[in-house]
Formats: structure tokens, C-alpha cells, sequence
């Protein structure tokens, strides 16, 4: 009896041994998860103490011409009283405002970052720093396109920075803190989670970072940080209906931030590359008119005198490549151009007439272009009566004539179709055509006259195309629209 006794307790322990193994490795899978999943340190101070003695406050300070109002609205030394403070004096005579923000150290000899609005016009400006010592600073360069300024302090003594992170490997749902000084109170800390990237505001260069950390007004130009104590983009808006925070903050990208910083630190100013041409996005009733596979690219509007011009690219031309990068949308290119150096040959992939082309373009600098900027077409508001009008695609037509070149201003070589009224209730209205409208291409071919609109149309429904691109100009302003043809 023993010998099977002796076999029935081992096939006892064997399964019970195999259970708890199985059981401990489970238990410590799922603390594993739990903790990956939690994610949250145990406590932000090691951090916060970290990078407190890089973040500065910045008052700055201007002279405002004097204004007569009212005085005596409360009483001297009331809490009240910084409010009032930049209310107008009561004889009007010049007075002294004063504007808080704050700035982050990129570098042991003094340089800081903050916003461009935050010391817009100041004709002073005063460095706090965590330790509670103070120092004049002075302007490097400023850039209002992405709301940066380079400032510079002189110190006895190497300071102490903070490095910049890469923003593009910032992920929604990590963790990140922004320190600064809202509404005045100085060095405050406060910690979210990366809600969206990504972001537009209303800039040609816009690439934030939104967060719900708290951020409030005097946290503008302050530093948003990863878990690792470096920078990945600057405190600079926030949506709120009272003004204060409700969780939806933004931070300019340090992946924006550091090439302007390195300009400015460099040349006192921003030197980005130039494309020179008009463009637009890609619609999906747009890419089905142009026989376009997806609604991706830039579409090229206007080509005026520039490097595109030189380089062979037209209007009608979709982007899709940049210097090797896939293009995505309009905003994509202005970025990639933007950031590209100025001289520099590129090449640019198009699609025209059904297959691409490859053209080589060498970039100019957007600042001098801007500076030089191209007069636009003579506005096209006031349009005069015509005889021989046509209605088409919702739209009351007309060809341009030597009476109507005269009496709009248009160049002697002008053609097209005036759009002389819209019917309310088609697409062409629903799409903004309105009258005065000018109709320069149709199916990207050029036209003069109603016959030539006419012969477009049938080509498109031969071809089996369901829309035809139009190519308007109201005010000299260029943009393609497309119309329905069922």
C-alpha cells in the first residue's frame, strides 16, 4: 500500500505546486499592469525641485501715453489697487504700466525664453529668479509668428538651465508639468496629462501642445516639461469663457521653439525659407475633379515671381512631396518650407494632368518676400451690368470685355467669366461664389468665353468626372472651388 500512498501524494503536490507558480506569476503580471497602467509618480517634488531654479518670473515695464479718467476708484494700499493701476490718469499725463509673465534659462550665460507678447513694447524688463535674485535683461529677438522671444541676462555666475526635449515623441495621455507665475503669485507648480498634439490657433506656424494642466495668465512663456525635467513647449494660450483655466491650455512645441531659438540666438531674428505660391487644401470633392487617389497635397493656386516660378511648378499643381517628405496638407508644406534653409535646392514632386513630376527649387527667404510683398489684382467688388449673360452651375456669367477691363481695373491680358449673381440655394453659393467673382480656369484649362466654360463641362462628363474644378479670383485672391455636375 505504501508504494501507491506515496504515488498519490506526489500527483497531489505536482498540481498543487503548479497552481501557486501559476498564481504568483499572475499576481505579479497584474501588479505589473496595474502599475503601467497607473502611471502617475508618487509625488511630483523631486521633479519641481529640479527645474524651480531654471524658471523665472519676467515684469516688464512701458511708458503709455496719458489719457484723462477717472481717480480716487479705491482707496490707497487696497488689494484692488494693482488693478486699477493701469486706469487712466486724471490729468493725463504719461504713466508707467507694468506686465507680468514668465521664462525658463536655456543656457549657464543667460539666455531665457519666454513669449513675444509678454515683452512686446516694454521698454524694461526685470528678471526674478527662484532664488530670489534679480537681473535687467535685454532683448536678442523676437518672433511674433510663433510668439517667441530670445532674452538675455548678465550674471556673476554660470545659471541654471533646463534642456529641450523633443516634443515629437510627447504622446496624449503622458504626463507633463508647467511651472510659472499665474496671476502674479510667482513659482507655481501644477501638473496634467498631454491632452492632444498637434494643435492650430490662428498662426502660419502653429504646432501646440494642449494640456490640462493648469495654466493661467502670467504663465505665459513659462516651460512645459516632461517626466524628465526637459522642455517640450512653451506656455502661450489658454480657452477659457472667464479667462482663468478650465483645463485647456497650450504650449508652442519645442520642436517650433528650437530652430526659432537658434535663430534668434544666431542672426537676432528669424530667417525661414520661401517657397512663393498660393495654396489651399486638397478637398475630396477637389481630388475627384483633379483625378486625385486621396484629398492629400497642396494645391497650388497662384505661382507670382519667385523660386516655385523658377522652378517650373503652375497653378493647378498639387504638392504632394517636399524635400524628400510626404506632404499632407497646406499647413504641413508652410511648416517644411518654413523650416528648410534658405538657399537650399530641394526637390518637389507635383501632380499635373494625371501623373506626378519631379522639379528642382531653390528656396528663398520669407522675411525679405514678405517685405517685398506682391501687390495683389485690382479688387473685383464692384461689378458692372453685362449683356450676353449665361446661367451655368448655379451661376449668372459673363466674359470679360474691354468695358469691364476698363471700368474694374484689370491688366489688358485679363480673361475670364465675371460671376454677375449666384443663386442662393445651388452649390456654387454654398461654396462662397458670389458675385464679382472671377473665373479664370476651368478642368485647370483657361477661359474667355461661355462656349469655352461649356466645352469644359463636356469634357469633364466625358471623362466621367462627377465635379468641375474651377479656379476663382475675387480681389486678386486665388482659390480653386469644385463644382457638381449632376
Amino acid at each position: 500500500m505504501k508504494p501507491q500512498a506515496q504515488a498519490l501524494r506526489q500527483s497531489r503536490t505536482l498540481p498543487q505546486a503548479l497552481t501557486v507558480l501559476i498564481l504568483g506569476f499572475a499576481i505579479l503580471l497584474a501588479q505589473a499592469l496595474y502599475a503601467n497602467a497607473r502611471g502617475a509618480p508618487e509625488s511630483f517634488a523631486d521633479l519641481a525641485e529640479q527645474i524651480s531654479p531654471s524658471v523665472v518670473n519676467i515684469t516688464t515695464s512701458t511708458t503709455v501715453a496719458g489719457r484723462t479718467g477717472p481717480q480716487g476708484i479705491v482707496p490707497e494700499g487696497s488689494p484692488f489697487e494693482d488693478f486699477f493701476r493701469d486706469l487712466p490718469t486724471p490729468d493725463g499725463s504719461p504713466r508707467r504700466s507694468s506686465a507680468l509673465g514668465s521664462g525658463f534659462v536655456i543656457s549657464e550665460d543667460g539666455y531665457i525664453v519666454t513669449n513675444n507678447h509678454v515683452i512686446e513694447g516694454a521698454d524694461e524688463i526685470l528678471i526674478e529668479f527662484f532664488s530670489g535674485q534679480e537681473l535687467p535683461a535685454e532683448v536678442i529677438g523676437t518672433d511674433r509668428n510663433t510668439d517667441i522671444a530670445l532674452l538675455k541676462v548678465e550674471a556673476d555666475q554660470p545659471l541654471p538651465f533646463v534642456p529641450f526635449g523633443n516634443s515629437d515623441s510627447a504622446r496624449v495621455g503622458d504626463w507633463v508639468m508647467a511651472m510659472g507665475n499665474p496671476l502674479g503669485q510667482g513659482f507655481s507648480v501644477s501638473a496634467g496629462i498631454v491632452s492632444a498634439r498637434n494643435r492650430a490657433l490662428s498662426g502660419t506656424y502653429d504646432d501646440y501642445i494642449q494640456t490640462d494642466a493648469a495654466i493661467n495668465r502670467g504663465n505665459s512663456g513659462g516651460p512645459l516639461f516632461n517626466m524628465d525635467g526637459e522642455v517640450i513647449g512653451v506656455n502661450t494660450a489658454i480657452l477659457s469663457p472667464n479667462g482663468g483655466s478650465i483645463g485647456i491650455g497650450f504650449a508652442m512645441s519645442s520642436a517650433v521653439v528650437t530652430r526659432v531659438v537658434d535663430q534668434l540666438q544666431e542672426f537676432g531674428e528669424t530667417r525661414r525659407g520661401w517657397l512663393g505660391v498660393r495654396i489651399q487644401d486638397v478637398t475630396p470633392d477637389v481630388a475627384e475633379a483633379m483625378g486625385l487617389e486621396e484629398a492629400a497635397g497642396a494645391l497650388i493656386t497662384d505661382v507670382p515671381d519667385g523660386p516655385a516660378k523658377d522652378g517650373g511648378i503652375l497653378s493647378g499643381d498639387v504638392i504632394v512631396s517636399f524635400d524628400g517628405q510626404v506632404v499632407a496638407d497646406t499647413r504641413e508644406l508652410v511648416r517644411r518650407v518654413g523650416n528648410t534653409d534658405i538657399g537650399k535646392s530641394v526637390r518637389v514632386v507635383v501632380f499635373r494632368e494625371g501623373q506626378t513630376k519631379t522639379l528642382l527649387v531653390t528656396l528663398g527667404r520669407r522675411e525679405t518676400a514678405e517685405e517685398e510683398a506682391i501687390p495683389a489684382a485690382a479688387s473685383t467688388d464692384d461689378t458692372p451690368a453685362e449683356p450676353q449673360q449665361e446661367n451655368m452651375l448655379g451661376m449668372t456669367l459673363s466674359p470679360i470685355t474691354e468695358q469691364t477691363r476698363e471700368e474694374l481695373d484689370l491688366p489688358a491680358a485679363a480673361e475670364g467669366l465675371i460671376v454677375n449673381d449666384v443663386d442662393g440655394l445651388s452649390e456654387a453659393f454654398e461654396k462662397g461664389l458670389r458675385a464679382g467673382d472671377i473665373i479664370t480656369e476651368a478642368g485647370q484649362r483657361k477661359v474667355s468665353s461661355i462656349a469655352d466654360l461649356e466645352a469644359r463641362v463636356e469634357e469633364a462628363k466625358e471623362a466621367g468626372r462627377k465635379s468641375l474644378l474651377l479656379l476663382i479670383r475675387r480681389s486678386g485672391q486665388p482659390r480653386f472651388v469644385a463644382l457638381s455636375l449632376e
